[in-house]
């Protein structure tokens, strides 16, 4: 059974998702036996720390975006480790979930709104107190609750005194300051300070006040075996593609299927809202970007690029998102779909043929993910021209797919696309530059196969599972023994320093 919210739950604000097992032994023939046994001789090590306690995620939404696509993967791994695991999920009204989003824009450095006032704080702090009542009805003396992005910070200090150990995991940030990261993290510190342990995407994303010693860095992960990124053959991702509406030409004769988090064989049958005046051919050229509809993720930006500065007749762009109705905590969605909708329809018409702006359905979230990972492996590139990222994993999914990227040298699209993976634009508004990009790997077969090879290899080693797992083993097993000295997970040394080098 995929990951679901549990029916009993509809009328709390507090959400159980239930996540299935997923099996640990299918990574080691992918990352080798040496890497595999390092990993389940941490799982042992921290299943006897723990003691029997359990390890709470707490976040704001269940479906679409890259932290609840990471938890069903990861949650499911750490289950089938047999280390006792759960993920709970927040409820806010549309005023709360709007300050969220702006404190996001903030800490990304846009003020856009004015700063978070005296209402808002307040409206914020009464919130999560009505949420942190009923978490501990469920959050027990000892346990460890990772509470993830500024959704959840303030509800660590609640959690503290209940006598759980706090882990604030920060998946967003910017390298730099400016008066509207200030402001974010002005609102944010006094419901931070009670947190015992800090974890950061990047090194470059932490705050000055935070003490360095209570901090890890941690970067995000991909499952190779999630219906987003599990293999696919050629014809199966063109009957997927045939099925959303945004390839031309007679669907395969084959069905559009695929593989459930569950093992379970299914197919994909809802189509996707596509506006668009042309579609690609199964042979034509094709850019991609997914993402959501965020002014941060800049669609866009891609779209006047691509139109105004990409080599003329040189293939198509698709611009995916999720549905906007889909996304619980991302209010702003819509709006930027809009603008998106109105810049498309005043494109020239030859752009308008080449261009199509594609809307995924959230109903099923493992259905959803095997469409991304169709459309990422029929792109002959991958974009990613955000204007500032936390860390932005879909340039990892697109990379295990054996595609190069063009992407913003921001955030942790930096770490990623390392060199001979893909082209970095160091002013992702630099639409010229786009656009020469754009030419050169669409117009060198050969350069672009060259980097996927590479790129694939590149996440292998430092963007899988085991990684990410052998780092939060490493940080539990040190918040659980308090023990600032950091006592290592057998093993954990060891392959920590071979990713980083």
């Amino acid at each position: 059974m995929a990951a679901h919210v549990r029916k009993a739950d509809a009328l709390s604000l507090v959400k159980v998702v239930e996540v299935p097992r997923r099996p640990v032994c299918l990574l080691e023939p992918i990352i080798g036996g040496l890497r595999y046994a390092q990993l389940a001789g941490a799982a042992d090590r921290v299943r006897e720390l723990l003691g029997g306690r359990t390890i709470w995620n707490v976040n704001s939404t269940a479906t679409g975006g890259g932290v609840a696509e990471m938890l069903q993967v990861l949650v499911g791994y750490v289950s089938d480790l047999g280390i006792p695991i759960g993920w709970l999920v927040i409820s806010g009204d549309a005023e709360f979930f709007a300050i969220t989003k702006r404190l996001h824009n903030q800490i990304h450095g846009d003020l856009a709104g004015g700063p978070l006032g005296a209402a808002e704080a307040d409206h914020y702090t009464r919130m999560l107190a009505a949420n942190a009542v009923e978490l501990l009805s469920r959050i027990q003396p000892g346990d460890l609750v990772l509470l993830h992005d500024p959704q959840t910070a303030g509800l660590a200090a609640a959690l503290l005194r209940a006598g759980a150990r706090v882990v604030w995991r920060c998946h967003i940030g910017v390298g730099w300051e400016n008066d509207a990261t200030r402001a974010g993290w002005n609102f944010l510190r006094s419901h931070l300070t009670s947190a015992q342990a800090y974890v950061f995407s990047r090194q470059e994303y932490v705050p000055s006040w935070i003490p360095e010693g209570k901090v890890s860095v941690i970067p995000p992960s991909i499952d190779p075996f999630s219906p987003k990124n599990q293999d696919l053959d050629a014809s199966t991702v063109r009957a997927i593609l045939a099925r959303l509406g945004v390839l031309d030409g007679v669907a395969p004769e084959v069905p559009a299927r695929f593989v459930r988090r569950d093992g379970d064989l299914d197919l994909v049958t809802r189509p996707a809202v596509v506006v668009g005046d042309g579609r690609p051919g199964p042979d034509d050229l094709v850019l991609i970007q997914v993402s959501r509809w965020d002014r941060l993720k800049d669609m866009a930006g891609v779209m006047r690029g691509f139109a105004g500065h990409a080599p003329p007749g040189g293939g198509y762009l698709i611009l995916a998102g999720p549905a906007v109705s889909g996304v619980s905590d991302d209010p702003e969605g819509a709006a930027v779909y809009g603008e998106c909708l109105l810049q498309w329809h005043d494109l020239p018409a030859s752009a308008r043929t080449c261009i199509l702006l594609v809307t995924l359905p959230l109903d099923d979230v493992d259905e959803n993910a095997a469409m991304v990972n169709a459309l990422q492996r029929h792109a002959t590139v991958i974009v990613q021209k955000s204007l500032a990222e936390g860390f932005g994993l879909t340039v990892a999914e697109g990379m295990w797919k054996g595609r190069p990227v063009i992407g913003s040298a921001v955030g942790g699209i930096i770490d990623q696309v390392a060199e001979g993976t893909g082209i970095l634009l160091p002013d992702p508004t630099d639409l010229r530059a786009f656009g020469r990009a754009v030419g050169l790997l669409l117009g060198d077969q050969a350069e672009a196969a060259r980097m996927g090879l590479a790129a694939h290899s590149y996440v292998r080693e430092r963007y899988l599972g085991d990684v990410h797992l052998m780092r939060y083993a490493r940080l539990l097993s040190t918040l659980i023994l308090g023990d600032l000295a950091q006592r290592p997970v057998p093993g954990d040394l060891l392959i920590v320093d071979r990713q980083a080098a």
